[in-house]
């Protein structure tokens, strides 16, 4: 080959590449950003509305509904998943895979900006616009613990620690939560308003007008410019309450006079312990591309500083540090990674210590080669991409092996040592990269895998890709330069001890089979189809689960409480669950949030918004905990929680992949809440009953109960009172009304809030002795114009691409997988009588499966399996030959099953991910036997002669790839990680039953229908 002659004639140049590649690889491995997993931007936004003590109903109408027009409204929107709740909607938005994730990002912001100023309540608390990024994650979480210090001495503490830490240029979103802000507070008399006449209109326009901070501008004075500084807004709570509200009559009206103006804590909606123990959480991010090894470097002596500084009855605890565990699961995989090499070394001997040497040198640098490819493409070192590394170590090898292993052959012939190299690499150069093209057009459709998991598993295929891509040139190249210097010609025409045993073994174990299987070749054909039959049918035998859930030690327990339970009653169940984790000394930490939830710490779980009746503890485990440790303590607490009298608590893993809400999930869709309500009665009962299922959720199995204020239009309007003001009176007394806001001691902005007075929340005595003024600025009444009632509403209310539904769900259980409940829980939902209009579908596992291995994927599956057949074909020029080459894939999918059975993994996508791989090295490997059998025959042999030389002479380099890539994955293989061990383990099946069949197969099938071949 002309790329090898060059490689071995300009031996200098050749070496200085190979030298500049190997310093290149070496800092890239050290440059290179890392990270846990993966990093995604799906084309996924969240926007948050707060609106506090607004109903459900009421949200849908005033809120939900203009939102859901405008962003429906905009270009290559997919879906937009609604969910309504007590003074929160959150909207999930999804676009088509492709389009500019920023600019989608500002489309959406700018939307809600102008919605915000023309069509949304003008008194929404909150819009927050979010993208959905794996970056969100929080990399650290530090508790400040303390049972007395002040509210406000802890809040200072976190702001301090929050400022220290957000001076890292690589961090982002550092957060504090748990301890409710300072307010000014403004407790306004009523009666007094009333008694002086002024409106509350009037009280809120002064607060606003003396709050506005309008820039001066600036002045020229001679040749100077002077900034111009106006009366700015409030300064502390003196301010306030000198703040003229009513000037008549020369009678001025101070704020002080109508009102109580202090600073105090805001309404408490957010408790958080570690341990048991009174906390603040302090978070942060980190940004995208970036080491995070490099990042903890720069926080870590921040936080020992600042821990050393706290007071005495203050303590600092890092509980969560991401990095760590990065660390360490890239040091398992790094040992993982050495073992594979250790154990690839050991298969090499029969080539002998020099060719075994030359092969040792080309795998560093095809890992070289391929990561610096990784880079340039953009993909961060984590654990998918290393694990693509360990696969492709047991691959990249095959080039270097072949290559080495020919040259080897033809010394052994008695050729002179260039002949052996130039001609020796030219017999299998077209065969080599053949071979190559096949694999990497077998992983080439996984870097095309759709939607969110696509994206996430795509480091692993084009670490693969790119480092055998790399072999295949290293083996053309520097393999021959090396074998022209260093390899020799051998004393002993068999080779080394140990390849002389090998062919020996070899060679004993085919020479009774392979005779019977030449002489009977359509029985012997009939066997391996029943053999693939078989292996087909095996596929239903292991369950199908997309991906499996998380090893790490750690999980979450949701808390959730009875239909309208306040967060004081949420918090003392909290403190029920806490006693009993606490008996559990495998738990070094429980982190629980009352009222919202834990910080986000893992990439596809968001945590749930502010929620009286929710609580949340995060559990962590010691960090070498192993999987079957965690899930035995689960077990164990979901056994425990099962009878909890006071709240439903859920113990529930980390699951890989795409975010699920639950394994199962049926929506039902209607208009009509009250006939979703009897259907979603009905899908739960048949969840309930199906075995295998846990955590049975139905948002419409009760209804919450509303004070309802019904003012009496007709008395308002005779009177002078207007609807709005009504409106503004009753939320002042409530929730409270936000008039502006001041800058603290440590210059942030706080709230100066309106209200009346009231115990630490609010309550029904709220609601007396209320007065709106009308348009004379009498004062009226509320119960002379309005009457106080209950009224029955839905817990929540969800869209799905403004169709309105209701949901059931449920968890599998465990040893029950997802897919094997749906075909006996699908049938059942079939024979549901439902209403003309009203029709479910379901979400959870199946709608996830269909969003990774949707219509797309399939059309580039296809389009590679055409690509495969053209390489076939080049290198055959007769479809016979691919018929032959193809032939043993069936057998390859037996032994991956097999495997995949014995060792409990159900199929997922990551051992999709190891059929599809080992399709390309069983063709790569029966190619080698099809195509040194072509050139025997063009050298005149007959086909039984060729049959005979090619099953004897390349057989030992394919035994010997196969070897070497089931050693590299075995460390992979009994890794603790579910996400990782199923790929190598159907890849070592599969590698071990296609080889041994290969042998007897592809010989048989090529005397049955031998391909025509023009002699030489």
């Amino acid at each position: 080959m002309k790329i090898t002659n060059f490689a071995v004639k300009n031996y200098q140049f050749t070496l200085i590449i190979f030298l500049l590649i190997a310093v290149v690889g070496y800092l890239t491995l050290f440059t290179m950003p890392r990270a846990e997993d993966p990093s995604t931007h799906p084309p996924q936004y969240l926007i948050t509305v707060i609106y506090p003590g607004t109903s459900p109903k009421d949200m849908e109408e005033q809120v939900v509904k203009p939102i859901e027009n405008k962003i429906y409204g905009l270009e290559n929107i997919e879906k937009i998943l609604t969910t309504v709740e007590d003074g929160v909607a959150a909207f999930q938005v999804k676009f088509k895979y492709g389009v500019d994730v920023d600019n989608k990002y500002q489309e959406i912001s700018t939307e809600m900006n102008a919605l915000k100023n023309s069509e949304l309540p003008k008194d929404i608390y909150q819009i927050k616009t979010e993208k959905i990024a794996s970056s969100d994650v929080k990399i650290l979480q530090i508790a400040l613990v303390s049972e007395n210090a002040s509210d406000k001495k802890l809040r200072d503490e976190a702001d301090k620690l929050k400022s220290k830490i957000e001076k890292i240029t690589n961090l982002k979103d550092v957060k504090y939560a748990g301890i409710p802000e300072q307010e000014i507070r403004i407790d306004l008399q009523l009666e007094k308003l009333a008694q002086l006449k002024i409106p509350l209109n009037v009280v809120m326009a002064s607060l606003q007008s003396e709050a506005a901070d309008i820039p001066g501008g600036s002045i020229d004075l001679g040749s100077k410019v002077f900034n111009v500084k106006t009366s700015g807004k409030f300064k502390n709570a003196d301010d306030v309450s000198n703040t003229v509200i009513y000037n008549a009559n020369g009678k001025i009206i101070y704020m002080k006079d109508v009102a109580e103006v202090g600073y105090k804590s805001q309404v408490v909606d957010h408790i958080t312990r570690i341990n048991g123990h009174r906390c603040v959480l302090v978070t942060a991010g980190m940004k995208d591309n970036v080491n995070i090894t490099d990042v903890q470097k720069e926080f870590l002596p921040i936080v020992d500083e600042f821990s050393k500084e706290l007071p005495s009855n203050i303590k600092l605890v890092k509980n969560f540090d991401q990095a760590n565990m990065v660390s360490q699961r890239l040091g398992h995989l790094g040992f993982d990674f050495t073992l594979a090499i250790v154990l690839v070394i050991v298969t090499l001997l029969p080539l002998g210590l020099r060719a075994s040497g030359i092969v040792m040198i080309s795998i560093p640098l095809s890992l070289a080669l391929g990561l610096i490819a990784m880079n340039a493409f953009g993909f961060s070192l984590n654990q998918l991409s290393i694990v693509g590394l360990v696969v492709a170590l047991g691959l990249l090898v095959d080039d270097s092996i072949v290559v080495v292993e020919n040259i080897e052959r033809w010394l052994r012939e008695g050729h002179s040592k260039m002949d052996a190299v130039l001609k020796g690499t030219k017999q299998i150069g077209i065969a080599v990269v053949g071979c190559t093209a096949t694999l990497i057009i077998a992983f080439l459709p996984l870097t095309f895998l759709p939607d969110v998991s696509g994206e996430f598993i795509r480091s692993l295929p084009m670490a693969v890709i790119t480092s055998v891509l790399a072999s295949m040139i290293v083996a053309l190249t520097l393999v021959p330069f090396l074998g022209s210097r260093f390899l020799k010609t051998h004393d002993h025409a068999g080779g080394n001890i140990f390849l002389q045993y090998l062919q020996k073994f070899l060679t004993r174990a085919y020479r009774d089979i392979m005779p019977k299987a030449l002489k009977y070749p359509r029985t012997t054909i009939a066997i391996s189809i029943v053999l693939s039959i078989t292996a087909f049918g095996l596929f239903k035998v292991t369950g199908f689960k997309l991906f499996p859930t998380s090893e790490k030690p750690m999980f979450l327990i949701n808390i959730k409480m009875p239909l309208q339970a306040n967060i004081t009653e949420s918090d003392r169940v909290t403190k029920i669950v806490e006693a009993e984790l606490k008996n559990h000394k495998e738990i070094v930490y429980y982190t629980s949030n009352v009222g919202k939830g834990n910080p986000q710490i893992y990439y596809n779980v968001h945590p749930q918004d502010r929620k009286p009746d929710f609580a949340q503890i995060f559990v962590q485990l010691e960090d070498e905990a192993k999987p079957s440790e965690k899930t035995a303590l689960i077990e164990e607490l979901r056994n425990k929680f099962k009878t909890m009298p006071y709240a439903k608590v859920e113990v529930k893993d980390f699951e890989q992949g795409t975010p699920l809400e639950a394994n199962i999930v049926v929506r039902l869709f209607g208009e009509d809440q009250e006939v979703l309500r009897k259907l979603s009665s009905q899908v739960e009962t048949i969840l309930r009953n199906q075995e295998g299922t846990v955590y049975i959720n139905n948002e419409l199995n009760t209804y919450k109960t509303d004070l309802k204020v019904k003012i009496n239009k007709e008395k308002a309007r005779t009177l002078g009172v207007l609807t709005s003001d009504v409106d503004k009176v009753i939320r002042l007394s409530v929730a409270g009304l936000t008039v502006g806001d001041y800058i603290d001691d440590r210059g942030d902005a706080r709230n100066v809030t309106l209200t009346l007075p009231r115990d630490k929340f609010s309550n029904l005595d709220a609601l007396k002795n209320l007065y709106v003024n009308n348009l004379q600025g009498i004062p009226i009444a509320l119960n002379q114009i309005a009457e106080i009632s209950f009224e029955t509403s839905p817990t929540a209310i969800n869209h799905f691409n403004k169709s309105r539904f209701s949901k059931v769900s449920a968890l599998s259980a465990k040893g029950y997988y997802a897919n094997d409940l749906l075909t006996h829980i699908v049938p059942k939902l079939d024979q549901l009588k439902m209403p003309k209009g009203y029709y479910y579908k379901l979400s959870g596992e199946k709608e996830s499966e269909g969003d990774a291995l949707g219509g797309n994927f399939l059309a580039v599956i296809i389009l590679s399996t055409f690509l495969f057949v053209a390489v076939l074909l080049l290198q055959f020029k007769t479809f016979k030959g691919i018929i032959i080459v193809l032939s043993i894939i069936p057998l390859g999918i037996l032994g991956g099953v097999l495997l995949l059975l014995l060792n409990g993994s159900p199929m997922s996508l990551v051992a999709i991910i190891g059929f599809i791989g080992l399709s390309g090295i069983q063709v790569k490997n029966s190619l080698l036997l099809v195509d040194f059998t072509n050139q025997l025959r063009q050298e005149g042999h007959s086909i039984d002669e060729a049959i005979s030389i090619a099953g004897e002479t390349r057989f030992l380099p394919v035994v010997l790839t196969s070897i070497t890539a089931i050693c590299g994955l075995i460390p992979i293989a009994l890794n603790s990680n579910p996400l990782i061990a199923p790929l190598a383990i159907v890849l070592i099946g599969g590698l071990i039953s296609s080889t041994i069949l290969s042998r007897i197969v592809t010989p048989v099938m090529y005397k049955l229908i031998p391909p025509s071949i023009e002699k030489m």
